[in-house]
């Protein structure tokens, strides 16, 4: 499978997923460290990919997204941001909306 199919599965199979160095118990930079704790704060489950660990997928991504840092927050398959745009979400209280609606909606989807 090619890296960008890959990256497009990842995004449309995991409904809340973070794109990030480590992982959000074991973070390996501060950004990401920052990005997962608010994320964890919303209360839902997400995905991560440690990107570390996937190079092919630390290389490809940012093109693919237009999006030239990590970590990278999707949600509903729409790239919402990095750590700066993920932590003024959850300061403005709008992350927390976006995420429960998204999960909500996946649970409702999954029971059907």
């Amino acid at each position: 499978m090619e890296t960008i199919e890959k990256i497009q599965q990842q995004i449309k199979e995991n409904p809340i997923l973070l794109y990030m160095k480590g992982s959000p118990k074991f973070p390996s930079c501060g950004f990401s460290a920052q990005a997962s704790q608010a994320l964890m704060s919303c209360g839902e489950q997400f995905a991560y990919v440690d990107i570390l660990q996937n190079p092919d997928i630390r290389a490809e991504l940012p093109k693919y997204a237009n999006w030239p840092t990590f970590p990278q927050l999707w949600v509903d398959g729409e790239l919402i941001g990095g750590c700066d745009i993920i932590l003024e979400m959850v300061q403005q209280g709008e992350l927390q909306g976006i995420v429960k609606e998204t999960a909500e909606k996946y649970a409702a989807q999954n029971a059907e």
